[in-house]
């Protein structure tokens, strides 16, 4: 079964990268598809990763990674301020590729967590209000815009979607550490993993397949059409749920739990 699931690895691979190029590629603002691969200097993200170990909680009941929120100090927002503020301060065009790639990651979670922190406390997270702009390199955007028009489109890789937090208990775990051009490819994995071998990302019996929202979202990274889907969760499921995922021929239904991710939320309902 492992070597079936290696065989999976360089298919979807092939097969989601060419599906999703199209349709992605005119979401791109070339303007940030330039580097520098012959800097070899690394952006220090020690700070937000500090921030990151002392408020996620990695052991909660429910099995999903909590953030607390309500226990972030004014001092460790402060250093969270100052944080973005250095980022958005640096041209990322002027490091290597996948330099970019942790950065954006980083930057995008950054924010996401800063404007929680501003309107919290909250029951539920809807993206669309959650409205941090910054300045880079002199060129305004938004978390849709790192998201939607720079990590999607141009690194073509529909792991990043693991690694961007929306902090709501129905998305991609927070992780307790930042990313890095290091610790990149086996965090997403891992978050991938995590989440698809969790109720919240995919439940399935032989008749019935429930999974998240997240999928139906970015179609487009993922997959057009259910058989692509029902290919990506078999490579990331576990060998006794890949049985199930791949026998299955039903219908599959999307759901999503838009909670937040705090530690008090209960899961299930």
């Amino acid at each position: 079964m492992r070597a079936f699931k290696l065989f999976f690895l360089l298919v979807i691979t092939f097969i989601y990268t060419s599906s999703a190029v199209a349709g992605l590629d005119s979401q791109s603002w070339p303007i940030w598809n330039q580097s520098d691969e012959s800097n070899e200097s690394i952006i220090d993200h020690s700070t937000f990763d500090g921030f990151l170990k002392t408020y996620v909680v990695t052991n909660h009941p429910s099995g999903i990674n909590r953030f607390r929120y309500g226990d972030v100090s004014r001092g460790d927002g402060k250093r969270l301020k100052a944080y973005i503020k250095r980022m958005v301060s640096l041209d990322p065009r002027e490091f290597r590729k996948r330099e970019q790639k942790a950065y954006w990651l980083n930057l995008y979670n950054a924010l996401t967590i800063q404007s929680l922190l501003k309107n919290y406390p909250l029951k539920s997270v809807d993206a669309r209000k959650l409205r941090s702009r910054v300045k880079v390199a002199g060129v305004k955007l938004s978390r849709a815009d790192i998201g939607n028009r720079i990590l999607r489109p141009i690194w073509h890789d529909y792991k990043v979607i693991f690694g961007l937090t929306c902090a709501s208990v129905g998305c991609p775990a927070i992780q307790d550490r930042a990313f890095t051009v290091a610790n990149m490819d086996g965090l997403l994995r891992q978050s991938a993993r995590e989440f698809i071998n969790h109720p919240r990302g995919l439940v399935v019996s032989r008749k019935q397949m429930r999974v998240s929202k997240i999928f139906d979202w970015y179609r487009e990274d993922f997959g057009a059409d259910d058989k692509r889907l029902l290919k990506l969760f078999a490579h990331y499921a576990d060998d006794s749920k890949a049985l199930y995922i791949l026998g299955f021929s039903g219908d599959i239904e999307f759901k999503h739990d838009s909670r937040m991710n705090s530690p008090e939320t209960v899961w299930p309902l």
